[in-house]
């Protein structure tokens, strides 16, 4: 075991620096880690469940929302899911995407071969201003990423007043 093993560097383990694979050397260590993986996911589960349902990435998928004269536009970040693990409703004032990322677990002895992806539910609602049109509402899934178009009532886009800065 290295000092390094005692150091807290959070659960996450994105500071820790790199370590050798000491479970060949000592079963301890890779007891240490089954366990502490245990936890971790446990851990994990709780908070996604406190926070509604934010496990993919724990905060949410990451989100940017513009905003044009003609549109507001969203794009989440949703890398492993497909089109089919992605809802979308609206309703006057407000657009809420929902998604899950299932489990796959893979597991072959023979040729020593293991892949365990992150998952997990998560849903974001975005507050929408009055004047958007939902009929001409567009979705797109690209590269695993999704982008939301709501364009602007023709009304909306009139009202639009820009509201100059002067110098105190």
């Amino acid at each position: 075991m290295h000092i390094s093993d005692l150091i807290p560097w959070g659960r996450d383990k994105k500071q820790a620096p790199p370590q050798e694979d000491n479970r060949a050397v000592n079963p301890m260590v890779s007891l240490q880690r089954d366990i502490n993986h245990v936890f971790d996911d446990f851990w994990r589960k709780v908070e996604s469940d406190w926070n509604g349902g934010d496990a993919v990435g724990m905060s949410g998928p990451s989100t940017d929302i513009t905003e044009t004269e003609k549109s507001i536009d969203v794009s989440i970040e949703l890398p492993g899911m497909t089109e089919k693990d992605i809802d979308i409703s609206l309703s006057s004032n407000a657009m809420t995407i929902r998604g899950e990322k299932k489990v796959e677990h893979e597991e072959e002895r023979k040729g020593i071969y293991m892949s365990e992806r992150s998952y997990g539910s998560f849903y974001r609602t975005v507050p929408l201003p009055a004047g958007v049109d939902p009929d001409k509402a567009d979705a797109k899934f690209k590269n695993g990423v999704l982008t939301v178009s709501l364009p602007k009532t023709a009304e909306a886009q009139a009202n639009i007043k820009r509201i100059p800065v002067k110098a105190a």
